[in-house]
């Protein structure tokens, strides 16, 4: 199908300027003022934002967890991320300690094949780390085209690994051209502080926010980054919530040291004090938990520093029953909140719309640093000749209020009810398709394509 944007405002990373796209089969063919194409379909962009289709780099999509399963699977998952202006998202895969990699791998391929609406991808999680592990860390990346690898510091006997590990993770990827990315939190403090908590029967929400202080954050980014500086290997930190975690990475481009960053929406508009609403804070139970006005204030400031490089989600829905599976008792609420949808629309209404940022640096951590970090640049995340037809039209005056009634991530409440936003995604274009139009869903399950990933370093920004 051939496809011709008229007259929108073009956004990239780099500029901003007025012309017209043309748009064949997959492909961007042509960009320039007046073209004059015969197409199959012309949109009309006047007044419009045209931008990149976002990436999400961090989402959990059929995921198991704590007895139970995220509630969005792949078709819910990357319909609703269409539906807010998101078109590609990378998941993670969780090995199970004792087996391998490919057999992991494996259980996702069964969980997005035929069932994916978006493009997506997925980062590897190494929960046990030995000699046939790392032959096999090498052939996803030379093989299938995964070469980022999920660590944590935290869950022990489930998921964490142990700081030698670690070290020894890092050099074999290294070496082999990937990337190794941390929940960077101090499993064995938060540990304690659950038990000593429980122990005094403090089993309310807030409880999980207090089991979770900045130190342990704070700490465990530090702690991550001096590994990562031993052994050379570029290292990635997700969903980073506070300042403490921030200064850790500040002090380590003292020793000209590049680590990158990624925080999440509601880190960036939401606070503690939700913990407060009694058992009703249980939906925002997460893990890191939400932060102090103060960590918003510096995320938003490590954003425009650069030292922040990619806004995701960290998605991870829960139907409100799931989440009473912890009442009486916060450490067995599931974790994780739905925000697939609403990651484009809420940082362009309170980062650009309040002047926070600009569109070029919304462009630039909502898709273009996530596709050159996790490469796939210039495939994805920006609007430029032979790149993928991954393109949003954005009306960036329309109001709208988020609310369960009408998101359409497989959750029955929302984290933003309520929340009165400036900006609407209208169109979605995915490979050239049109996939979103007049707020329906025009593609089906299986249209989604996994997206081999090329190698990375410390130089990609």
């Amino acid at each position: 199908m051939s496809i011709l944007i008229k007259n929108g405002q073009i956004v990239t990373a780099a500029e901003t300027y007025i012309a017209d796209i043309y748009v064949e089969g997959e492909r961007i063919v042509a960009i320039g003022e007046d073209l004059n194409y015969d197409a199959e379909k012309i949109i009309d962009a006047t007044g419009k934002l045209v931008f990149p289709g976002g990436i999400d780099p961090h989402v959990h999509l059929d995921m198991p967890f704590m007895g139970t399963y995220s509630s969005d699977d792949y078709e819910t998952g990357t319909r609703a991320a269409l539906h807010g202006g998101t078109t590609m998202v990378i998941d993670f895969i969780l090995q199970t300690q004792g087996d391998t990699l490919h057999n992991a791998l494996k259980t996702w391929q069964q969980k997005s094949q035929g069932k994916a609406i978006g493009d997506y991808s997925y980062h590897m999680a190494v929960t046990d780390f030995n000699d046939n592990v790392a032959k096999e860390v090498v052939q996803m990346i030379e093989e299938e085209g995964i070469s980022s690898f999920k660590t944590f510091m935290a869950y022990k006997g489930a998921l964490m690994i142990d700081d030698g590990q670690m070290v020894q993770l890092m050099k074999v990827v290294k070496k082999h051209g990937g990337l190794v990315t941390v929940h960077a939190t101090n499993g064995d403090m938060i540990d304690s502080l659950i038990a000593k908590n429980k122990a005094l029967g403090n089993l309310s929400p807030l409880y999980h926010y207090l089991s979770q202080p900045e130190v342990t954050e704070a700490e465990a980014s530090a702690r991550f980054s001096d590994m990562l500086h031993y052994t050379g290997c570029p290292g990635y930190i997700v969903h980073m919530t506070c300042e403490g975690a921030l200064n850790a990475v500040r002090i380590a481009t003292q020793r000209n040291q590049k680590v990158f960053v990624e925080t999440c929406t509601q880190y960036l508009m939401l606070d503690a004090s939700l913990y407060e609403k009694d058992f009703e804070g249980a939906k925002w139970v997460m893990s890191p938990p939400l932060r102090e006005k103060k960590d918003q204030a510096a995320l938003w400031s490590g954003i425009n520093q650069g030292l922040v490089q990619v806004v995701g989600t960290d998605h991870c829905p829960f139907m409100w029953e799931q989440k009473k599976m912890g009442k009486g008792d916060f450490s067995k609420i599931p974790n994780g909140h739905p925000a697939i949808e609403h990651r484009m629309e809420l940082l362009f209404s309170e980062g650009v719309h309040k002047g926070k940022i600009s569109l070029t640096k919304y462009v630039e951590v909502s898709s273009t640093n996530a596709a050159k970090i996790f490469g796939m640049y210039p495939r994805k995340g920006t609007i430029a000749i032979g790149s993928d037809a991954d393109i949003v039209i954005f009306d960036p005056k329309k109001e709208h209020i988020i609310s369960v009634e009408t998101h359409h991530m497989n959750c029955d409440y929302s984290a933003y009810e309520g929340q009165k936003v400036t900006g609407k995604t209208e169109t979605v274009l995915l490979r050239g398709q049109v996939a979103i139009e007049n707020e329906e869903c025009k593609l089906n399950a299986g249209n989604g394509q996994f997206i081999p990933r090329g190698k990375t370093s410390i130089t990609v920004i």
